[in-house]
């Protein structure tokens, strides 16, 4: 039914079998590969009893199942009296999946009973049940110990196909019951995916590959002895094909080879099908089959048809096939015309092909024109039947004809061969030596046939040049018949082969340019330090490139934790020539982690640096640096407080580092001392109830690390510390200056005196809605009596209190005073500014400014002109409405007039007075507007309110 076969009620004698589909067309016959019928089935048990099996205790026993006919793979299960109670395999009891028999190694008296086997088909998965089978202990006495006897054992060969799973199986009867261990007879160990099951005596392979193929050895072991059995796992592989034979369609007389190849283990034989049936090398001449390779030679019609190689071994075979297709035809052009034209450079070669289709192979002709074509030492037909032209002149170019034959027809085509002048570079190979950072020109000039266009194509190093953004150094500066480039800012990295290709259609030429690139050097390689002192260090290196130009000189720079980069160091030699290639740095600190690396300068300069050195570190010594800055004073009742700058940890000159602090009272003969331990310590305090107030010391500070103390700063008097003022300050007055100001006054304390000093005072001041707590704080410096608070608010209470100071702290507060700031000033501005000019008199008049009633009265006005907003003003006062001025005419003015009072200086107004061409001009600004034009000269007046 469509190429698909169907058996219904299947007949297991008669529909067995091997089965193969045949396929046929117009062209040939194939056949399937080979598939294999089987039915399954399985009938029952023959007997339904069998006689009881006697043994002792202690011995071994085999329980026989003998299944009944059947056909397909079987499973076998035993129960134990009645179902559903299994027998349990375990090291003692085993259920051989091969004979499906009961194996006991060794009979205990709970073994005493009836045995059923069960048998299942695994493809039918019908079961059936054995004959009863009893088992009895015999009354004659218990079996004594005895070696391992095998019974269950896999062949000496057992064939395994690649991928499968294999199960081997191994058991023995024995007293005490014998332990089944596997093993390798090649010594290898087994894979994690070998499975091992003491317990049922199977050992389990899956996946079988060829490494898993060898000899396996069961061995079985008691107190009385061991016995083994041993098995060839053999690995074996079905073809695969790996060449397979094509569809092919060939000519008459021509040869035909397919060649079929196929992987397997055993290596396979082939044999070859033509239309399903064998194919026999009858015309020994003409057909040969040798191991899979089919040759026919002399096609002919009769060879078409389907093929079919069939490789196969003892375990499988698999088909391929192929069709062979012969044709026979006149000569034809249409599918394969002479090129209309070909190109072809003077004195060059040129082929002009012919590829007409024919069946079979014909005679192939030349014309030139209308004259046969003579071959020669320059013009040769090829065995293709293409032409050939050597050292082509202008005397070839024409029209030329291929012309075919067979015996089926004649056919022909025609073309033209053009004859060019060959292209050729001018530009003269060469050899340029530049230096990093110019900018140089690659010629590349050529003579060429004008008819042709020329294509330029650059490489660098035969890595081709893209002109472009990944690039920018290179340029094109050529014109049509030039391909010169330029390379701008020239870097060592282009250093290498220029290489300029010119291409026309007819031919290729080419011509390179070495290109050297002098710079500074490349960096000096294996910096390292050899040798370490207190204060030296001994450097080498090895030289780096010197990038075409000789290495002159080296330079050695240091990196500390504590500098600022690298630095330049001091060397011995002082001069590092270009062969020197070591050198001891100098003037080191001691106890300090030093990295070195080196430059290599040469004519054209300074290179990169080499990679850094290790991290060394000079060794320790003495300190010689001593602190800095060693001071005093202050402090706390009895104690002398002694200040210095710590000294730097590079130059601490080793671990353990230090500070000794001498003092004595000025005069006194022997020196006090203290240890200070922490190296960033920067101050001592000495407390001793005996050191009086404001007392001179004479001290100095020293330095010591592990290698034992340093020397002492310079001896220098400080004064231990003084005591807090006793007294407050008298007479402490306030009196309010403005509605912003207030001046506060007191009578001073004395200065000094043998116990304390006076260094200032400290004034206090808060509002009548604050606490004292939070007051502001003025602090005075010196023997100063006074002090101007700003920035008040007017018309409020404010209260003050005053205390001398020094380094000891306070002393104590002086009563507390009142004051009151006076009313604020007017906050209206001048109104209505008049004013005229008259030659060099300016008369200014204004509205007179009334107070409001929180404001204080107006006592004058202060009336400040300059020539421009930024400049100096000067001022003048007057306590009435008008002021004249004597001011050039011939200059722009800017005027403030702002009033005044106790409480202060008030809101101002601002106008200009542009410069007058005239000799008369008058204006004002007018209270409605701060804008205004003015008589005939357009004057414009900005008034402006200054707060």
């Amino acid at each position: 039914m469509g190429g698909n076969l169907h058996i219904s009620q299947l007949n297991k004698e008669e529909d067995i079998g091997i089965y193969q589909c045949l396929a046929s067309n117009s062209l040939g016959t194939i056949v399937s590969r080979e598939a294999s019928l089987h039915i399954a089935y399985m009938e029952n048990f023959k007997t339904q009893r069998r006689s009881p099996v006697r043994v002792r205790e202690g011995q071994g026993v085999v329980l026989l199942c003998g299944p009944p006919p059947h056909s397909g793979e079987l499973t076998f299960t035993w129960i134990f009296n009645e179902y559903p109670s299994f027998v349990i395999q375990d090291t003692r009891r085993f259920v051989s999946q091969k004979t499906g028999n009961l194996y006991i190694a060794k009979v205990e008296p709970s073994d005493v009973g009836n045995y059923t086997c069960v048998v299942t088909n695994t493809v039918t998965k019908s079961s059936v049940q054995g004959p009863l089978t009893p088992l009895v202990l015999r009354v004659d006495g218990v079996m004594g110990e005895y070696e391992p006897k095998i019974e269950v054992q896999f062949p000496e060969v057992v064939p395994v196909a690649k991928s499968s799973t294999v199960k081997l199986e191994c058991f023995a009867l024995g007293n005490p019951v014998p332990t089944i261990s596997w093993r390798r007879q090649d010594g290898a160990s087994f894979g994690r995916k070998v499975d091992i099951n003491k317990a049922s005596g199977v050992l389990e392979i899956p996946y079988f590959q060829l490494e898993d193929a060898g000899i396996y050895e069961c061995v079985a072991e008691n107190t009385r002895g061991r016995n083994s059995a041993k098995g060839k796992l053999s690995f074996y592989a079905a073809p695969h094909l790996t060449e397979k034979p094509q569809d092919v369609q060939k000519t008459i007389d021509d040869m035909l080879v397919w060649e079929c190849k196929a992987s397997a283990k055993p290596k396979p034989s082939y044999r070859w099908l033509k239309n399903g049936e064998p194919l026999d090398s009858m015309e020994h001449d003409r057909v040969q089959v040798n191991n899979g390779v089919l040759t026919i030679s002399s096609l002919n019609l009769a060879d078409i048809g389907m093929y079919q190689c069939v490789a196969e071994n003892k375990h499988g075979r698999i088909f391929t096939n192929a069709e062979l297709r012969v044709v026979a035809i006149a000569p034809d052009f249409s599918q394969n015309l002479l090129k209309a034209q070909t190109l072809a450079r003077q004195g060059g070669d040129v082929l002009i092909e012919c590829r007409p289709r024919m069946s079979p192979r014909g005679v192939i002709s030349w014309r030139k024109g209308k004259e046969a074509l003579r071959e020669s030492h320059r013009v040769t037909v090829l065995d293709n039947g293409s032409l050939r032209i050597s050292n082509v002149t202008k005397m070839d170019a024409g029209i030329y004809t291929c012309v075919a034959r067979n015996q089926f027809g004649v056919a022909s085509s025609a073309g033209s061969l053009l004859v060019k002048e060959p292209t050729a570079i001018t530009s003269p190979a060469g050899h340029l030596d530049v230096t990093v950072g110019e900018s140089i020109v690659l010629p590349c000039q050529v003579s060429h046939d004008p008819t042709l266009d020329l294509k330029f194509t650059w490489f660098f190093n035969e890595q081709l040049i893209h002109f472009g953004s990944h690039w920018a150094f290179f340029e094109k500066i050529g014109g049509r018949s030039a391909g010169d480039i330029m390379i701008r800012n020239i870097q060592l990295r282009h250093a290498g082969k220029y290489t300029c290709a010119v291409q026309t259609k007819v031919d290729s030429v080419s011509i390179a340019t070495d290109v050297v690139v002098r710079g500074p050097p490349g960096p000096p390689v294996d910096c390292q330090v050899t040798a370490m002192t207190e204060t030296t260090a001994s450097v080498s290196w090895g030289p780096g490139m010197d990038n075409h130009s000789p290495i002159l000189s080296y330079t050695i720079q240091a990196r500390t934790p504590f500098s600022l980069g690298w630095q330049a160091v001091t060397t011995a030699p002082e001069l590092l020539g270009g062969k020197q290639l070591s050198s001891t740095v100098n003037e080191l600190s001691p106890w300090v982690e030093y990295e070195f690396r080196v430059l290599a300068t040469n004519s054209i300069g300074t290179g990169e640096p080499s990679k850094p050195s290790k991290k060394s570190r000079t060794k320790e010594m003495l300190p010689r640096v001593t602190p800095g800055r060693v001071n005093g004073g202050g402090g706390g009742r009895s104690e002398l407080v002694i200040t210095w700058e710590p000294v730097p940890e590079e130059l601490q000159s080793g671990p353990g580092f230090g500070y000794v602090v001498a003092f004595r009272p000025l005069g006194a003969q022997g020196w006090m001392q203290a240890a200070v331990t922490s190296p960033d310590a920067s101050r001592y305090v000495f407390k001793n109830d005996s050191i009086p107030p404001f007392s001179p010391y004479q001290v100095k500070v020293g330095v010591y690390n592990n290698k034992g103390e340093g020397p002492f700063s310079p001896v220098t008097t400080i004064y231990s510390a003084e005591e807090e003022p006793s007294r407050a300050p008298g007479r402490l007055r306030a009196r309010s200056v403005s509605a912003s100001e207030v001046e506060v006054t007191w009578r001073p304390l004395a200065w000094s005196n043998n116990r304390r000093r006076i260094l200032g005072y400290e004034l206090q001041y808060w509002g009548e809605r604050q606490k004292q707590d939070t007051a502001s704080v003025i602090r005075t410096v010196g023997n100063q009596t006074s002090v101007l608070i700003r920035d008040l608010e007017g018309s409020s209470t404010y209260y003050m209190s005053l205390r001398a100071y020094n380094s000891a702290g306070v002393g104590p507060q002086s009563i507390i005073v009142n004051v009151t700031t006076k009313k604020p000033p007017p906050s209206q501005a001048p109104l209505k500014i008049m004013w005229n000019t008259s030659n060099s008199k300016v008369i200014l008049r204004w509205d007179q400014v009334h107070a409001l009633e929180n404001e204080s009265e107006v006592t004058g006005y202060k009336v400040m002109y300059s020539q421009d907003k930024h400049s100096h003003p000067s001022v003048v006062e007057t306590n009435t409405t008008s002021l004249e001025l004597s001011l050039p005419v011939n200059q722009d003015y800017v005027i403030q007039i702002k009033p005044f009072s106790e409480g202060g200086e008030g809101s101002s107004s601002q106008i200009t007075i542009p410069k007058i061409a005239g000799s008369i001009a008058k204006g004002a600004a007018p209270e409605s507007s701060p804008y205004s034009l003015v008589n005939l000269a357009a004057l414009i007046i900005t008034v402006r309110t200054v707060l």
